[in-house]
């Protein structure tokens, strides 16, 4: 009989130090994967197997596109990758970016569900916004279980806490009793595979994850399982599909991005300031301009464009350093949880 061999864990802000006790105190006998989506920047070297790996009693590594899956060991996803499971194989995919992210937590649980169902134990830590969450459901749609650290203890409660908002959770736990747990029911038998019906969008997205469809099959699917929105892909640009879900407000485009409700708005709100910034820089740009072209008209005494440059550049000006303020008050106003950019 198959035992819960497959553990899925996502982390982001705080998660640094979650791994590290969490990992540290899983034994030397495991009988189970471990895979781990930590949010991390993509220019930025990871260092987290070396980290983690300096008290854990399992080897850790990155992940290699391809590699076979090993109880005993844990594979860390590596910068800007995707960290997939398909078919007891390890998939490394540089696809569209999902919750903002790559590695995304959701990309890594869809497909665990998808082919390891109720031998698969999620778990989501410490972390900003909301990744896991979609994810997690798929798990319990196919038969998994899933663990959540306490919101009441965790550095940034909003990942863990909305997976409980969403789904009835098997165990909400503090930190140092989630290894014991994983390893008590890594013994367990699970239920046959062909116990749970796979979910349409289940297959669906982590085929797309996957990036193994052709256009317009991609868009074909995404049309499957969704309708058309008014709303534009902050990654792309491109049209979102509203995802047929009651219970998660959630978006696509053809092109592969995923978006929760909150992760959607994050993204808008990024785009809008990026905007802002390039109309500084224009208004900046056409007060430069505007000044040379009145000393030229200095000398040349026209004084009618002398006047007529004046007023465009002080009103450039005014424009600029209102749209400059607005900025900047709203990053000293933002109140929002940090997402991690870092192994730090």
């Amino acid at each position: 009989m198959a035992t819960r061999d497959t553990i899925v864990i996502g982390a982001s802000a705080g998660g640094v130090q979650a791994l590290l006790k969490l990992v540290a105190d899983l034994p030397a006998n495991l009988p189970a994967a471990v895979f781990i989506v930590l949010h991390v920047a993509a220019d930025v070297p990871s260092l987290l197997p070396s980290i983690l790996g300096r008290d854990s009693k399992l080897t850790v590594a990155h992940a290699r596109d391809g590699e076979s899956i090993e109880r005993g060991r844990i594979y860390v996803a590596p910068p800007d990758h995707h960290l997939l499971i398909e078919d007891r194989r390890v998939r490394l995919v540089r696809g569209p970016k999902e919750n903002l992210h790559r590695p995304s937590i959701d990309a890594l649980f869809r497909s665990a569900a998808r082919w390891a169902s109720p031998r698969v134990i999620g778990v989501v830590l410490t972390g900003a916004l909301d990744d896991g969450k979609v994810g997690m459901r798929a798990i319990k749609l196919r038969g998994g279980i899933a663990i959540v650290q306490d919101p009441s203890e965790a550095p940034f409660p909003s990942m863990p806490r909305s997976v409980m908002q969403e789904i009835q959770v098997d165990y909400a736990l503090p930190l140092r009793e989630i290894a014991p747990t994983l390893e008590m029911l890594s013994h367990e038998t699970a239920a046959s595979e062909g116990s749970y019906v796979m979910p349409d969008e289940v297959e669906i997205e982590s085929r797309i994850a996957e990036q193994k469809m052709e256009g317009d099959e991609l868009i074909a699917s995404v049309e499957r399982i969704g309708k058309v929105s008014k709303l534009t892909c902050p990654d792309c640009h491109g049209a979102l599909w509203e995802i047929n879900d009651e219970d998660v407000l959630r978006y696509r485009c053809h092109v592969g991005h995923a978006y929760s409700a909150e992760a959607l708005s994050d993204g808008q709100s990024q785009m809008l300031e990026v905007a802002l910034w390039s109309a500084v820089r224009a208004l900046e740009e056409q007060v430069v301009l505007a000044k040379r072209i009145m000393e030229r008209a200095k000398k040349s005494q026209n004084n009618l464009a002398v006047r007529m440059f004046e007023k465009r550049a002080r009103e450039a000006e005014e424009h600029s350093s209102r749209l400059r303020q607005l900025l900047l008050s709203e990053k000293k106003g933002d109140v929002d949880e940090p997402v991690i950019h870092g192994d730090d």
